[in-house]
């Protein structure tokens, strides 16, 4: 006989084997995104088709364990079920699904990465993997911020309402980092990102001369606004897109600054940075802004004698340079004129 199917804990968050007497309850917390996703029958199922169900979960932990299904719960209510079924030697598939009243609460991030513990830590995987489709962006974003990477796209290998869909696959191995770590991170976010990075940032200046930088919250360096290009973005659209998603301010290119590849640096691979004029600003524009708090902790207006103390080297030697120059659009390297 197995040993019984364990119970997980984080917090508030707790994992449990699923029972009958769940059957009535959460078979009415079934929507229509739910059906969407995994291609259920629309509606709520019937108690003895959910029961069914419920049995199954039982019988696949007992076989083995060939699958391990979980009922999440949170503050005593149901929220979600997520499971891990072994599809290979040391290999385990992931799939989630949080009811709509508990959506947008992080639930779903917490409660995949303790099924990841469990899977490298009871079962004793080498690898899980989840395959998701990519237009369901609030599950692509609980894979990644729990901890697994983009590894590729599999282009039209499924059907889902009568279409071909294509699936992306997301994976974590035993050996890497916590997601939470500075090297977890940066190892998630590359796996999102092009192999050769662009990125559009503003110089926005007030009357002084002093130069808009924003405190980030992942990050000691102030940095410009601005951020990475979307594909099939293009750049002078980027910087307005996230200086306004960042800082809820509506800004407008004046030009072209200056183009400035990095090199490889703390981790991160190199870049290409398009730096754009944003013109000038009233001093309480910082007070006015609309920050995005998982990015931006605050604004500062800057002169070129805290830069140093504030900003990465190559900001630095980009603001400096910028600060002298008036031709046109400058090429650099690594914030020095390489032309």
């Amino acid at each position: 006989m197995p040993a019984p199917q364990p119970i997980l804990r984080d917090g508030d968050l707790v994992l449990r084997p699923w029972q009958p007497s769940d059957v009535d309850q959460t078979r009415h917390l079934h929507d229509e995104e739910m059906a969407r996703w995994f291609g259920f029958p629309a509606g709520a199922p019937s108690a003895e088709r959910h029961g069914a169900w419920v049995e199954q979960t039982h019988r696949e932990w007992a076989d083995g364990p060939a699958k391990a299904t979980f009922l999440c719960e949170w503050g005593g209510q149901p929220v979600g079920s997520v499971d891990v079924r072994v599809a290979d030697e040391g290999v385990g598939v992931l799939s989630w699904a949080t009811y709509a009243p508990f959506r947008r609460k992080g639930l779903a991030v917490r409660a995949v990465r303790l099924l990841v513990q469990f899977a490298f830590g009871e079962l004793g995987l080498q690898r899980v993997e989840a395959h998701v489709n990519p237009l369901n962006r609030a599950s692509v974003r609980t894979g990644l911020r729990a901890g697994l990477r983009r590894e590729g796209l599999l282009r039209g290998n499924t059907s889902l309402s009568g279409e071909r869909h294509d699936t992306l696959v997301l994976g974590r191995v035993r050996d890497d980092p916590e997601p939470d770590t500075r090297e977890g991170f940066i190892g998630i976010l590359n796996s999102t990102l092009p192999m050769k990075r662009s990125i559009a940032q503003g110089v926005l200046r007030n009357a002084r001369g002093e130069v808009l930088l924003c405190e980030l919250t992942y990050k000691a360096e102030w940095d410009l606004p601005g951020g990475v290009v979307d594909p099939s973005e293009s750049p002078a659209a980027c910087v307005v897109r996230e200086v306004r998603e960042e800082l809820g301010l509506d800004v407008t290119p004046r030009g072209l600054l200056a183009v400035n590849w990095l090199p490889p640096w703390r981790g991160w691979t190199d870049a290409t940075v398009f730096v754009f004029d944003l013109g000038e600003a009233p001093d309480d524009l910082p007070a006015e802004a609309a920050l995005e708090p998982r990015e931006v902790q605050a604004l500062h207006w800057c002169g070129e004698e805290e830069l140093e103390e504030r900003v990465a080297p190559y900001n630095q030697r980009l603001l400096a340079f910028l600060a002298a120059h008036t031709g046109p659009t400058a090429y650099l390297e690594d914030g020095l004129p390489a032309l």
